[in-house]
């Protein structure tokens, strides 16, 4: 087990770093029969064999719903011969969520800073992003200040707070939140989403202006759509446990 926890200790969260680095943890062989769910204190925890799963920092993996440990159960369940925590999104995402989330500053959010030129890629930024800010703008009453260029821009305190504001306390939809803002590059793409103001292709999409005008012009960038669609895995498994938190 203790080797176990060193594959997803070292299986990074970022498949564009990890890919960049060439490193890739050795796989350890399935070594359990069956996974499964045990209710206890009032959590709901996933077992091998009977076994409690531990994270890398040896906390119980456990979730707050039947429905999440059962899917997280089921990842376990599907793996073959070696256990591959890169086929393991939701577990992956569990493990980062129970053992500790980072806050994110929606200060320096991807939808905020615009391009200058050419005029096909600032129109495609105004269509995908100036809806995510008029939701925030009406929602919450934050109203923030796009700007051109990657110059530093000190956003409003009053949009600053009421996007604070809208920042779930519970850990795992933080932790949910935390991760779709990292996938995303924006913490305002990410609230728009829990709020349901996006569907999930809308604020991928939303996301990826960018790198489709790019390859758009240049053509397709087939290791770039491989890490892209590895990352969407992730963001997958982060709106699975938006809509599965209480309201």
């Amino acid at each position: 087990m203790r080797d176990l926890l060193d594959v997803f200790a070292s299986a990074s969260l970022d498949p564009t770093e990890a890919a960049r680095r060439g490193m890739r943890p050795q796989l350890r062989r399935r070594f359990y029969a069956h996974a499964g769910v045990e209710h206890a204190d009032d959590e709901f925890r996933v077992t091998l064999d009977g076994r409690e799963v531990r994270t890398p920092a040896r906390a119980v993996l456990s979730t707050p719903t039947r429905a999440l440990a059962e899917a997280v159960a089921a990842e376990w369940e599907a793996q073959m011969d070696v256990v591959d925590p890169a086929k393991m999104p939701l577990t992956r995402l569990a493990n980062t969520i129970i053992d500790g989330v980072v806050h994110s500053s929606a200060a320096c959010d991807l939808v905020l800073y615009r391009a200058e030129r050419p005029a096909g890629l600032v129109e495609r930024q105004a269509a995908a992003w100036d809806p995510v800010l008029e939701w925030a703008s009406r929602a919450l009453r934050a109203r923030f200040q796009p700007t051109q260029g990657m110059a530093h821009v000190a956003q409003p305190a009053q949009a600053l707070d009421g996007a604070r504001a809208a920042i779930p306390r519970d850990p795992w939809p933080l932790g949910a939140l935390h991760a779709m803002t990292t996938l995303t590059g924006s913490a305002l793409i990410a609230l728009a989403f829990a709020a349901g103001a996006l569907s999930l292709d809308e604020a991928w999409s939303a996301a990826h202006v960018d790198e489709d005008w790019n390859m758009l012009q240049w053509g397709r960038d087939e290791l770039a759509l491989e890490r892209r669609a590895y990352r969407f895995a992730e963001m997958q498994a982060a709106a699975r446990v938006l809509r599965s938190s209480p309201a």
